[in-house]
């Protein structure tokens, strides 16, 4: 029996939130609990981009050795930075329900923003982001578009935009709502589908430690968890990681599940999408089933290109 539940987060200001939001949903069910920030690799490394960086589990590294090493009982993630394949010894523990999932577009100063519904793709202007799927999403639509890398977390990348000669950059709308940061210059950017699991948290625990499964059951949404796994799944089946622009949402409304899913070639010239509609009790294999239907659409040939220019 565990005198209290030791939370392992990140230091940054949004993984803090997150770790509180489970904090507090623990401490609802009568549990004692402390925050235990770890720093990450991809916190300390704020240059390089992403997909340079060994790719998945950047971000989760540092508490998945810390929740491993006993150091920590749980672990709070962002969905979207865990590997789709966990460490042996670590368990799904429970999925918080979701926030929004879509991207923002967040200007310069309002004179941009203004002027972003008439661009045109050939029109000049530079949008900063080290998200491989943003970044190929941005250039299919604009390809005429400049994209810089911008790291850091989401404060330093704020700052960074007024201190650039960007015009803009894409953010997470959960991150950046979730602190209450999101600037009066931005639009959501609709047409722009997320990464698997986007705006979802997740806590992970030792997969002998019992007690600490069944407190997270406790406030697991069920229905997030379903729409992420598939998403999850999708992702898994076509091999991807931070250096695949691979998209994907699912959706349940009314017992059904609505899924969209899509992958770029790196430049954003080449896109394969799928989207499926089943009943939700019809729906554990859809992640499965949509990327190798996607694969066989045309996948394939993006999934070797990107494969072979990485060799």
């Amino acid at each position: 029996m565990h005198n209290q539940i030791r939370i392992g987060t990140r230091e940054s200001q949004l993984a803090m939130w997150q770790a509180v939001c489970v904090r507090d949903l623990l401490t609802k069910h009568g549990f004692d609990c402390t925050l235990v920030p770890i720093k990450s690799e991809g916190d300390l490394d704020l240059k390089t981009p992403l997909y340079e960086m060994g790719v998945q589990g950047i971000f989760t590294r540092s508490l998945d050795l810390a929740l491993l090493n006993n150091r920590i009982d749980i672990a709070v993630h962002s969905l979207k930075d865990v590997p789709t394949q966990v460490p042996a010894g670590i368990m799904q523990a429970a999925v918080l329900e979701r926030g929004p999932v879509n991207d923002l577009l967040v200007f310069k100063n309002i004179t941009i923003m203004e002027r972003y519904a008439s661009i045109k793709p050939d029109s000049p202007f530079t949008v900063a982001t080290s998200s491989i799927r943003r970044k190929a999403q941005w250039l299919h639509r604009y390809p005429s578009h400049e994209v810089a890398s911008l790291r850091g977390n989401v404060n330093t990348r704020l700052e960074k935009i007024s201190r650039e000669n960007w015009d803009a950059a894409i953010f997470a709308q959960a991150g950046l709502e979730r602190i209450n940061i999101r600037p009066r210059e931005s639009v959501v950017l609709d047409w722009m589908l997320p990464a698997p699991a986007q705006g979802a948290i997740v806590v992970v625990a030792r997969d002998d430690d019992q007690f600490v499964q069944d407190a997270c059951a406790l406030f697991n949404h069920e229905s997030t968890a379903v729409c992420t796994q598939i998403e999850r799944d999708f992702l898994r089946t076509l091999l991807g990681g931070c250096s695949t622009p691979i998209s994907a949402l699912a959706v349940e409304a009314n017992g059904i599940i609505q899924f969209k899913g899509n992958i770029f070639s790196l430049d954003g010239t080449e896109k394969v999408e799928i989207e499926k509609e089943v009943v939700k009790s019809a729906a554990r294999n859809l992640g499965n089933d949509a990327a190798t239907e996607l694969l066989k659409k045309g996948g394939q040939m993006i999934t070797d290109k990107i494969r072979n220019a990485a060799i």
